[in-house]
């Protein structure tokens, strides 16, 4: 059997369906078929919004949540892939906004961390303004960032933000500048100017 990342995100819909089906009428080994076709997508988008590996494993475990108790009640869901990609970006956005009101709140209360090394602290300074700048986005532009960083295809970002595949395309570009735009703004607070990330 091919591992989900041959086969792609959204494909195999149909099978998705059925296995939800199954998984509504108390099928066990249907709802761990649709966890192994979907965990590393799944893990993979929150992964890189929250950027701590315990806390993208206990959000990709409530998406699955989701997904279960979503068949109990015997939901309908067209496309498995994209509703559990579009949970998986919501959880991983709403996440990232808790975190940076946080880090708001308290940055007066905690001590400065030193790090070991200055090459460490760059790096740890960059993934914080990087995931800062997301939180600063609209949710659908987050998303759009984190689907197309994981070389989600423009009309898979399309079906798990539920928009037409030829605006995919502008709504990136304006998602693009909006990070760049909030990227260099934190960096010009923390560092006193940086580089902006590069977004596909």
């Amino acid at each position: 059997m091919l591992s989900s990342a041959a086969r792609g995100p959204l494909t195999d819909a149909a099978s998705d369906a059925s296995l939800l089906e199954r998984t509504a009428r108390g099928d066990a080994a249907a709802f761990e078929a649709l966890f192994q076709r979907h965990y590393d997508r799944v893990y993979g988008i929150l992964f890189r919004l929250v950027g701590e590996r315990g806390e993208a494993e206990d959000l990709a475990q409530e998406v699955f949540l989701r997904l279960h108790d979503h068949a109990r009640r015997r939901r309908l869901v067209e496309n498995v892939g994209a509703w559990l990609y579009r949970v998986a970006t919501n959880l991983g956005y709403n996440a990232l906004r808790d975190r940076r009101r946080r880090q708001q709140r308290d940055v007066y209360l905690l001590p400065v961390e030193m790090g070991d090394a200055e090459a460490d602290a760059a790096r740890r300074e960059e993934r914080r303004a990087v995931r800062a700048a997301l939180a600063t986005l609209s949710q659908r532009q987050a998303q759009l960032l984190v689907l197309r960083q994981m070389e989600f295809s423009y009309a898979e970002c399309a079906a798990v933000i539920g928009v037409a595949p030829a605006s995919v395309g502008a709504l990136l570009a304006r998602a693009a500048r909006a990070f760049r735009r909030a990227y260099e703004k934190q960096t010009a607070v923390n560092r006193g100017g940086g580089r902006s990330r590069e977004w596909k």
